[in-house]
């Protein structure tokens, strides 16, 4: 059962992983990984992967990940059966935490920041730091990406997966081709057994 502690330590990790959140939420898998899943222990990776991934193939933004670890965290430390009432409460009850303290920050930091550069855009200095926040992105999503190809176990994945995802990234890059076809192509792979 989720005490009154737990839940304040998960709204302060969502708090303070808010400001992080340098080119959306999906760079705060790895943080969320690493406490969620390592030291707190309330999700497996299996779950924390399966949240991860339903959120990005879902439509919409890829924010709902953290709406779904909410979810799993309040559903699993409700103590009841996931299908009664007091867990879809607890699962509600984390899933709205979640989101709302990772939002709150970082979107008051946004309209702030966004603000600010609009009236000074014409500033060496806020060139500078557009530009220098191109390859923090890229490093936070990549670091994302290994998480996601480390699977369960953790360790370097095997060569299919990775040459699979060099594959996605340089289409993504060089070509039109639509997302969701590299999706249903990779979910067809995977169900095959493939991969």
């Amino acid at each position: 059962m989720m005490s009154l502690a737990d839940w304040m330590t998960l709204a302060g990790l969502h708090l303070s992983l808010s400001l992080l959140a340098v080119g959306g939420a999906v760079t705060l898998a790895p943080a969320l990984h690493l406490h969620l899943v390592r030291e707190l222990a309330w999700l497996s990776p299996m779950q924390f992967t399966q949240a991860l991934v339903l959120a990005q193939a879902a439509p919409g933004p890829n924010v709902l990940f953290i709406a779904l670890l909410g979810w799993q965290v309040g559903v699993g430390g409700s103590g009841a059966a996931p299908a009664s009432g007091t867990a879809l409460a607890s699962g509600l009850f984390g899933a709205l935490l979640s989101l709302v303290a990772v939002l709150l920050p970082s979107s008051l930091l946004a309209l702030g920041v966004t603000r600010w550069i609009g009236r000074h855009q014409q500033h060496l200095a806020v060139q500078a730091f557009r530009l220098g926040l191109a390859p923090v992105v890229i490093g936070v999503l990549l670091s994302t990406a290994t998480l996601l190809l480390q699977g369960e176990h953790g360790g370097w994945p095997p060569a299919r997966p990775l040459l699979l995802a060099a594959g996605v990234a340089l289409l993504v890059w060089r070509t039109r081709l639509a997302l969701p076809w590299m999706l249903a192509a990779g979910a067809l792979l995977g169900a095959s057994g493939q991969l």
